[in-house]
């Protein structure tokens, strides 16, 4: 990687690898601290809802889902507020405190007694979740250099397939065997962690000094933000209408034990990591042609995850695929955002993950609600893919409007950002 250089200070190929881990050990603990409740739900819900849990499992597993949904809807409500307050800030001074926020508010969640204090915690300690991934992937792409804008968003964002590799599973198993709260504690300890290396690896680079909030929140004027924004918000919910309810499939409909619920959460986290490499290389070269194939494959995943899934090949590889293509649609949807967002870069790149979060709640929730209907563990499939659809339409009128302007000699509103100015050693 070529060095950046500023006047007399080089900074080297080895700082600028650590930098980009520091960034991406960020984006572990988030991954870690946003799906470790899907492992864990039946052991949330029996704890914290323990009369309707022997009840019924179901319906107590379909409202321990809200405590997902509460995380999702603040990243929600964080990531455009705290990206437009704060454009200004000096990314690594922003960088550290909302790195304090992660482990404060993953500390409250994992000792608040009640389920409604829980919902609470989990909604407060989501609100740094797109600023951070927002500025991080600023940061990343600077370091990267020109042209690789769509690489630069999928390392911050290994991070987080990464930990569905390897912390997602780890964390569920030691929240199997040692209690939920324990679990969150660990991710609490990560975040920490995060804290030293980024205050120490990452270089200092100044915020945006001609950015304000009136301009960062001109992108909601914008026609093809919210068409970008939609297509992330609906289409990535047939994810997470399957993926918040991987727990109860395997056990309930593949016949699997409790203690094989890592297992399936690893090969996810494999097939996030591998959809997150091919994402941000595709993006790189056509963000068009790569989000309509990458929802193509998501809609026959879960088309075949639906025939499948009571056969343990099935299962697994319809898990992969599907885990695949929703992370290859990540990077390439943010760079869609940050192209067609103008000059308001910082709240654009937070946005994608208000709108994949958007997702994140709406899939649970319908996921949940299909269930508690009584209508079995393959309906969320079912509502996933309704919403792939939806989110292939979407992307589908997009990128017709781009064609229908294109053909007026009409300005498309799509701007490549610029690599921003290079970062100096600290």
């Amino acid at each position: 990687m070529t060095p950046i250089l500023d006047g007399p200070t080089t900074m080297s190929s080895a700082r600028i690898r650590l930098a980009l881990l520091a960034l991406a050990l960020g984006g572990f603990g988030i991954g870690s601290t946003e799906f470790v409740a899907m492992g864990l739900l039946p052991n949330i819900a029996h704890d914290l809802l323990p009369q309707l849990y022997a009840t019924s499992s179901d319906d107590a597993n379909a409202q321990a889902g809200w405590i997902i949904s509460a995380y999702a809807l603040g990243v929600v409500v964080g990531a455009p507020t705290i990206a437009a307050v704060a454009a200004r800030w000096p990314r690594k001074k922003l960088l550290l405190w909302l790195l304090v926020a992660f482990t404060v508010g993953t500390i409250a969640s994992a000792v608040a007694p009640t389920f409604q204090l829980v919902m609470l915690a989990r909604f407060v300690s989501a609100l740094p979740h797109g600023a951070y991934f927002g500025i991080a992937s600023l940061v990343a792409a600077s370091l990267m250099g020109p042209g690789k804008r769509g690489r630069g968003v999928a390392f911050v964002l290994s991070g987080l397939t990464i930990a569905n590799v390897i912390g997602v599973p780890a964390i569920t198993w030691i929240g199997q065997h040692n209690g939920w709260r324990i679990a969150y504690l660990v991710v609490a300890a990560i975040f920490a962690l995060t804290f030293v290396a980024v205050a120490f690896l990452v270089p200092w680079q100044a915020g945006d000094a001609k950015a304000t909030m009136r301009n960062e929140l001109r992108a909601f004027t914008r026609l093809q933000v919210w068409l970008a924004l939609l297509i992330g918000a609906i289409g990535f919910g047939g994810f997470f209408a399957v993926y918040t309810y991987i727990a109860p499939i395997v056990t309930t409909v593949t016949g699997l034990p409790e203690a094989s619920v890592p297992l399936i959460l690893i090969v996810a986290g494999l097939g996030m990591t591998v959809g997150n490499i091919l994402g941000g290389r595709a993006a790189d070269h056509s963000v068009r042609n790569s989000m309509l194939l990458f929802f193509a494959i998501l809609l026959v995943a879960l088309a075949a995850l639906w025939l499948t899934a009571s056969t343990v090949v099935g299962l697994v590889v319809s898990v992969f695929v599907v885990a695949g293509a929703c992370s290859a649609l990540s990077p390439t949807i943010q760079t869609r955002l940050m192209d067609v967002a103008h000059d308001s870069q910082s709240i654009a790149a937070a946005l994608n993950h208000s709108a994949l979060n958007i997702a994140n709640a709406s899939g649970a929730a319908l996921g949940g609600l299909t269930i508690a209907a009584g209508l079995g563990y393959l309906s969320p499939i079912v509502v996933g893919a309704i919403l792939a659809v939806a989110g292939i339409l979407l992307a589908l009128l997009s990128f017709g409007i781009d064609r229908s302007r294109e053909r007026r000699g009409v300005d498309t509103g799509v701007v490549h950002a610029q690599r921003p100015d290079p970062i100096p050693v600290d």
